[in-house]
């Protein structure tokens, strides 16, 4: 059984979804990536979605690879990338066990898709995003989303920390979703064989106040 939820199949094929990247992630790719030969960069954009930061990277001029387990979600991100004549290698996939040979990318970024697994598959993610990067190759993960905000405890509760199809919140009816603190994230990465961890937070609210949306931004290296 793979890591991919198939409500997201759904949801994608219900609305469109993401089709610009976050500030967070423009911000690490510039700060470590564009003073380099970026054709010569390889950047894996895991969990893709419809390909907003694959989008993005091929516009900056980056060897793209790309995948996410929604055929419509890759379907549409394949599209985009053709109207705008850009380039960028798209598969449907899963991220328990990434089709890409060992120190293959010199960056992997995860926006917002390792938090929609249990414990258990966030550990062998992370294993895997430290399989395929080169020596001192970085991973960004944005979107890990913190112990307390709206939307936590509800839902069916799976394990600690985690839960499914919460019922309030930014995340209601999103699938699962495991919440993360800080202790865990250097624990879990560093249990990978991450190091140089920096972690930064966001705090929110939206619709007039009435949800509040926090969560870390980790950068990590091989």
């Amino acid at each position: 059984m793979g890591s991919f939820d198939k409500i997201w199949e759904q949801i994608h094929r219900e609305q469109d979804w993401g089709r610009y990247p976050s500030e967070e992630v423009v911000r690490f790719v510039a700060r470590n990536y564009y003073r380099k030969d970026r054709a010569a960069i390889r950047m894996l954009d895991a969990g893709c979605g419809t390909g907003a930061i694959s989008w993005y990277m091929a516009r900056e001029g980056f060897d793209v690879y790309a995948f996410d387990g929604s055929q419509t979600a890759i379907r549409k991100a394949e599209q985009r990338i053709q109207d705008e004549g850009l380039r960028a290698k798209f598969t449907v996939g899963d991220a328990l066990n990434m089709d890409y040979a060992s120190d293959s990318f010199d960056g992997v970024i995860d926006s917002a898709m390792i938090y929609a697994n249990n414990v258990a598959n966030v550990k062998t993610i992370l294993k895997e995003c430290h399989r395929v990067l080169i020596k001192q190759g970085k991973l960004f993960s944005t979107g890990l989303f913190k112990v307390g905000m709206t939307g936590y405890g509800t839902g069916e509760k799976l394990e600690e920390n985690t839960f499914r199809e919460l019922t309030e919140g930014s995340l209601a009816h999103r699938g699962t979703v495991h919440f993360f603190d800080e202790q865990q994230i250097n624990d879990f990465w560093t249990e990978a064989g991450f190091k140089n961890l920096k972690i930064d937070s966001m705090k929110r609210t939206d619709r007039g106040g009435t949800q509040k949306i926090c969560y870390y931004m980790v950068e990590a290296e091989k």
